[in-house]
């Protein structure tokens, strides 16, 4: 097989690079290890910047996500049984973000490339990246039972943390920053309208809470938990329960409770890889990136990626510069950097960490009040949530 640009990896930052490079007449196929009922229902994020649904909306992958999503104009911060709004729009000049599955993103990115785009292989299992400083570097993967290879001009890995692409890059060009917290998420779904219609971010001496949602009917809720907590150790009653307790407000505001479908541990950590570029082997996502999920940055940032990615590349074959595909590990990691930075002050402005003094529970108050009384401190929130612009 033979195309410009072999993409490992059918999540989201995968199969919108192939509809970017699609709209831009550049040919691609995308390698996927898994079935196409995996991609599609995997949970993972929710939360959409004004940045990556202004993208699919160009890109034509919007019209169910406009029909079906659930805009959000504001968070709320909860704390000493305190509650305050942070009013996105008015703080950023009209930016808001889109509560929307990554499963039904998926779901819809896969039906147009399904329709309209180049080869899609599910069940494609990429075993190496070879030649990645050559200048035709190939994608040995495993596809109905036999091997075989893809040869390309690039090869752009979307293959998440645990994928091949990132371990083309020889160790010795390879600088890795990361941060594991002491602490998860326990993650439950439940069939019951969402008790708040913004998405609520809860300090505690007990511990973080986010409330948020999948949909008018379905709420996405999470509790912190110690590391390696194991979520089945947990009761239905018990999580309800602690949710309730960490929720608690002046006003008596009431969590309304329904049937857990779904229960799941995620642990906390920040990971950078530099570069994000080796030869003509390009890193996106998650194989180049993690931040904990407090800051609701991970998908976007990859979404930042492809894009970084597709502009340079459609640069390139419109002039013959590779001036733009040659900076796009810097480009890419100047908004990274500053997604890490934003997740981690969010992580660490709301979790309490297992050997807290006092005098940093208090810190922590002191910063959720500057927020709430600081149109400034209010503002750079805003902005770090609503996303950093695509460059």
């Amino acid at each position: 097989m033979r195309t410009t640009v072999g993409i490992i990896g059918a999540g989201p930052a995968g199969l919108l690079l192939a509809r970017l490079l699609h709209n831009a007449g550049i040919d691609s196929v995308v390698l996927e290890a898994r079935d196409r009922a995996y991609v599609e229902h995997r949970q993972r994020a929710g939360i959409l910047e004004q940045g990556t649904v202004d993208v699919l909306r160009a890109a034509g992958a919007g019209e169910r996500m406009d029909r079906e999503g659930l805009r959000h104009d504001g968070i709320e911060l909860r704390y000493d049984r305190k509650r305050h709004r942070v009013d996105f729009p008015a703080l950023t000049g009209g930016r808001s973000v889109m509560v929307y599955a990554q499963t039904e993103v998926c779901k819809d990115l896969i039906a147009l490339q399904l329709k309209e785009g180049g080869p899609l292989l599910f069940e494609a299992e990429a075993l190496a990246v070879e030649g990645a400083d050559s200048d035709r570097p190939t994608v040995r993967f495993r596809h109905e039972g036999r091997e075989d290879v893809l040869e390309c001009d690039y090869v752009v890995g979307c293959d998440g943390f645990w994928g091949v692409a990132r371990k083309a890059v020889p160790e010795e060009l390879v600088r890795v920053f990361e941060r594991t917290y002491p602490f998860g998420w326990l993650g439950i779904l439940a069939d019951v309208p969402p008790s708040h219609d913004e998405l609520v971010y809860a300090r505690h001496d007990r511990g973080f809470a986010l409330l948020s949602m999948r949909s008018p009917s379905v709420s996405r809720l999470y509790l912190q938990v110690p590391e390696g907590a194991d979520a089945e150790s947990w009761s239905d009653d018990e999580i309800w329960d602690e949710l309730e307790r960490r929720f608690e407000t002046e006003d008596g505001w009431a969590l309304e409770r329904g049937p857990i479908t779904q229960k799941s541990v995620t642990p906390m950590r920040s990971y950078v890889h530099e570069p994000m570029r080796h030869g003509r082997l390009f890193l996106a996502g998650d194989a180049a990136h993690i931040v904990p999920p407090t800051g609701a940055k991970g998908l976007n940032l990859a979404v930042g990626d492809v894009v970084t990615f597709a502009r340079a590349l459609t640069h390139q074959r419109d002039t013959g510069s590779a001036e733009l595909l040659d900076a796009y590990s810097e480009t890419c990691l100047r908004r990274v950097w500053q997604a890490e930075r934003f997740s981690y002050d969010m992580t660490t402005l709301l979790h309490r960490s297992p050997d807290a003094t006092p005098f940093e529970d208090r810190l922590q108050i002191a910063r959720l009040e500057r927020i709430a009384t600081s149109a400034a401190a209010e503002t750079d929130l805003a902005e770090g949530y609503t996303g950093f612009p695509f460059q």
